[in-house]
């Protein structure tokens, strides 16, 4: 019984040094990640949106849901694009928006394409533009409460 014991504890002492080398040594983690994030840097709650194209094809998807103070990855990996679009709304009817229309759905949605909305059984909204660059990596946008006059 008491060697069992002995025992015991040489595996968890190896264990918890194995486990403070991976940690010292990054234990063969991968790189930072580039990501497209977005943060809600507002008072309320809000539900974001995101569109982008490849080239060749639009892509709008949504939603995230995002707590006040609270940040999300939206697109994982080096972005691919210089421009990519949001809207978002709150839940006391706040919105950011411009006058780039995609198409979006009052569900989670991922819609390919961002002509004829209406017709194809979607709503149609206007995304404000985010420029990244020609050669960032990767991208946070902060949505911020409206300042007041």
């Amino acid at each position: 019984m008491m060697e069992q014991t002995r025992e015991s504890r040489r595996k968890a002492r190896n264990r918890i040094g194995l486990i403070a080398c991976c940690l010292a040594s990054g234990c063969g983690l991968a790189p930072a990640r580039a990501d497209f994030r977005l943060c809600n840097n507002t008072s309320n709650r809000v539900s974001v949106a995101l569109a982008y194209t490849d080239g060749q094809n639009w892509t709008s998807e949504g939603w995230w849901n995002l707590k006040p103070s609270d940040c999300d990855v939206l697109l994982r990996g080096t972005l691919a694009a210089e421009f990519y679009y949001v809207y978002a709304m709150d839940e006391r009817g706040g919105e950011w928006k411009g006058k780039a229309y995609m198409c979006t759905s009052d569900r989670e949605f991922k819609i390919d394409g961002r002509q004829d909305c209406y017709v194809r059984g979607y709503d149609r909204t206007g995304f404000f533009e985010v420029d990244t660059g020609k050669d960032a990596r990767d991208w946070t946008v902060q949505l911020t409460d409206p300042t007041s006059p």
